[in-house]
């Protein structure tokens, strides 16, 4: 079977558990599976239990999908990802996103724990994505196209969606819930940077960096989903505070901020329609 049969058994799996789609999906990083658990009348189903599926070995991510209601609007929710550093490759990391296209998501929520590259920001705040620098060193684009998913070179201009990012910042204001806003840096991982490293990615305009995102991001594009990308900045990267950086803070931020997260994203969902 080929890959567009391998992710079209896995859409069609998941539609005979769950019926009808949702056109709204979330992807939710280090911590933050949460959200997932908060959502009213939920069939979940473990990635175990779906055809091709990759599967996240790595703490934090639970690996479930989750279709439920978020504020009266049906959503799913993908507990958990996959990543470049474990391993997989740029289709296995993305494959997920390939099944929400065929599912007909038209709008995707990336969200991921990032690392503080700005100084202006802190642990805990939540940052909008407005753009990315994509450092990985893969695209998961490259090789065949096959023209059933997209284009052959689909344009990155706006990856992140400049009528969801309002969106984000009104839902900001109704809810009390403050955003940043910023450019994310994707580097390959899964060591941390080193402080040269991140006054590098300083000099070159990143606000935050993170080990994730960008694929999935690429990929929904290139689907024609809208993107909305939001970072909770979980730590501040290497060079910034003299203290060394640790898994278990990451969790801890992601932890903490929980509260704000899922006030957010239920603010934003409930207006999307």
């Amino acid at each position: 079977m080929d890959y567009f049969g391998q992710v079209k058994a896995a859409a069609d799996a998941v539609r005979a558990r769950v019926g009808d789609f949702p056109s709204t999906a979330i992807i939710l990083g280090s911590g933050l599976g949460d959200f997932a658990s908060s959502l009213g009348t939920p069939t979940p189903i473990p990635y175990t239990e779906l055809p091709n599926w990759p599967i996240p070995r790595v703490a934090g991510h639970d690996g479930r999908l989750v279709v439920g209601t978020a504020n009266g609007r049906r959503v799913a929710a993908l507990a958990g990802r996959c990543h470049l550093y474990e391993g997989y490759d740029g289709l296995t990391v993305t494959f997920p996103v390939r099944v929400l296209g065929l599912l007909g998501v038209r709008r995707l929520i990336l969200t991921n724990a990032a690392g503080g590259v700005n100084t202006a920001l802190s642990a805990g705040t939540l940052m909008v994505i407005d753009d990315h620098i994509n450092l990985m060193g893969e695209n998961p684009l490259a090789g065949a196209n096959d023209d059933r998913f997209g284009v052959r070179f689909p344009d990155m201009s706006e990856v992140y969606s400049a009528k969801l990012r309002a969106l984000a910042d009104a839902t900001s204001g109704t809810t009390g819930v403050p955003v940043a806003h910023g450019v994310y840096a994707a580097l390959l991982g899964p060591s941390y940077e080193t402080p040269a490293e991140i006054r590098y990615l300083r000099a070159i305009g990143a606000s935050a960096v993170g080990m994730s995102t960008v694929p999935e991001a690429l990929v929904a594009r290139h689907m024609r989903i809208e993107v909305l990308g939001i970072s909770c900045i979980t730590n501040m990267a290497a060079g910034v505070l003299a203290a060394p950086l640790d898994h278990a803070e990451v969790m801890e931020t992601a932890r903490r901020v929980r509260g704000q997260f899922v006030a957010l994203l239920e603010g934003i969902i409930a207006q999307l329609g």
